[in-house]
Formats: structure tokens, C-alpha cells, sequence
């Protein structure tokens, strides 16, 4: 089946709830400019801590400086890092060194055709590579969290240009994951917003988003 990251997790009932219906990662999301479902950093490593093994667990940051991601990486103790911006101090490399059996997931914001480029030149230094609707460019970066689809068409060129698993996120919902899935081809999709209701998980979307998604895998 197509691996499912439910995001924006806010405590351990959601992170459980997410792992009842069948979510093989968790978001969980630190400080960032814009966007729902950041908590503290205390929060996230007491969720890390108590979820069971064979479950990723994603640190989002927004940090840039391989540095301080990876003194922020200590103090969440996640299994994954979630790079949901670009890194202009420091390397992919530095950070796996850094932080081995740490897996790297860098984010691109489909934009433009240039992103295929830019997927296809990060890809060799990093664990996957995850799809998203952002815009870096704005005074307030949009990292994630916009409800907000993209050109799946690019997405795809993606998909079929990199030799690293890829997620697709970006607006999600049950009423669309189908046709993602099927356009995309996907390793994984992310949904965070598409599975809540008043900013709270919602068992009965969230169990309607994995039947959709078991219904063509």
C-alpha cells in the first residue's frame, strides 16, 4: 500500500490514533513562519519517545544551518528529519555524518519545472524527498500547511527522475487521494489539514483518507 504520513500531530492520542488506522509516519512540526500544527519542542520528543518502532517520526524544521537542525535534532530525538526549507549553511552531507541512522527527508515546493531540477540535484544526498505547496519566496515563508494542491503533472516528472522514495503532500484530502496516487505514483502521501476538523484529527476523515488510499494500492 501506498505508506501514509499523517502531519501536524499535536500529542500522543493523535499519534496513536494516526498508527490505529495504519499511518507509517508521524509530522511533527517545530517552529516555523507560517502554518498550522507546531508544537514544542518538549512535546515532540515526548511523542518520539513513545512511539513504537517501525513508525517514522519527522521532525519538520525550518531551520537552514546544518548546525542548529542537528542541535535541534538532540533535544526532539525523532528518527527522521523533515527539511522543509533549503539549507544554505552546511550540507546534506555534514548532517548525515553528523547524524548517523538519522534518515533526511528534504522538502521542495512545487512551483515551477525548476523544481524538477532541484529535486533531481538533492536527491543523491538525501533518504526521500517529499512534495509540498509551499513558497519560499514570500516576506512570510509558506513551508507547509497551505491546504493548497500543486502541479501534479511536475510532480510526476519528479517522481520518475529520482531514485529516492517521494511523498506527495500538498492539499490532500479523501476526495482527491485517488487521483493523486494514480497521477502521481507515489512512495508515500501527506495529509494534515484534509483529516481534521476544527484543527483536530478526525477519526471518521481519517478512516475514509486510508480506505480511499487502500482502495487503489
Amino acid at each position: 500500500m501506498t505508506r501514509v504520513k499523517i502531519c501536524c500531530i499535536a500529542n500522543i492520542e493523535e499519534a496513536r490514533l494516526a498508527i490505529k488506522h495504519g499511518a507509517s509516519a508521524l509530522g511533527l512540526v517545530s517552529e516555523m513562519p507560517s502554518g498550522p500544527g507546531v508544537i514544542p519542542e518538549k512535546v515532540i520528543k515526548e511523542i518520539a519517545d513513545q512511539i513504537p518502532p517501525g513508525i517514522s517520526t519527522f521532525l519538520l524544521t525550518s531551520k537552514q544551518n546544518v548546525d542548529e537542525i542537528i542541535e535541534q535534532h538532540y533535544r526532539c530525538g525523532t528518527n527522521t528529519i523533515q527539511l522543509c526549507d533549503r539549507i544554505i549553511n552546511g550540507s546534506h552531507l555534514q548532517l548525515k555524518k553528523a547524524l548517523p541512522g538519522i534518515k533526511i527527508v528534504q522538502v521542495i515546493h512545487v512551483a515551477k519545472k525548476e523544481s524538477i531540477d532541484e529535486a533531481v540535484e538533492v536527491a543523491e544526498f538525501v533518504d526521500a524527498i517529499l512534495l509540498d505547496s509551499g513558497n519560499q519566496k514570500l516576506s512570510t515563508k509558506e513551508l507547509g500547511g497551505t491546504g493548497r494542491t500543486h502541479d501534479w503533472s511536475i510532480s510526476r516528472k519528479i517522481v520518475e527522475s529520482v531514485n529516492v522514495p517521494v511523498f506527495l503532500a500538498g492539499g490532500l484530502n479523501p476526495q482527491n487521494v485517488e487521483e493523486a496516487i494514480l497521477q502521481v505514483k507515489p512512495f508515500g502521501v501527506d495529509i494534515c489539514s484534509g483529516v481534521r476538523t476544527d484543527s483536530k484529527l478526525d477519526e471518521k476523515k481519517l478512516k475514509l483518507f486510508f480506505d480511499c488510499v487502500k482502495s487503489i494500492s
